[in-house]
């Protein structure tokens, strides 16, 4: 499973908006490896922002 797809899953199952501090902590995943996996699912339209420094998956 790539670090894209984890952080989507912990985004799924917490079923609101996180920050990316927020998925590194619940899922295990290293900081810059959330921060990276964040640039490539912003980049495909995958997560959206519908607050300042928090994400969820897109509708």
């Amino acid at each position: 499973m790539s670090d894209a797809d984890k952080v989507m899953d912990v985004m799924k199952k917490a079923g609101e908006p996180l920050s990316a501090g927020q998925i590194a902590e619940r899922g295990g995943i290293d900081r810059k490896a959330v921060d990276k996996a964040m640039g490539e699912l912003k980049k495909s339209g995958a997560i959206e922002s519908p607050k300042r420094c928090y994400w969820q998956p897109a509708k």
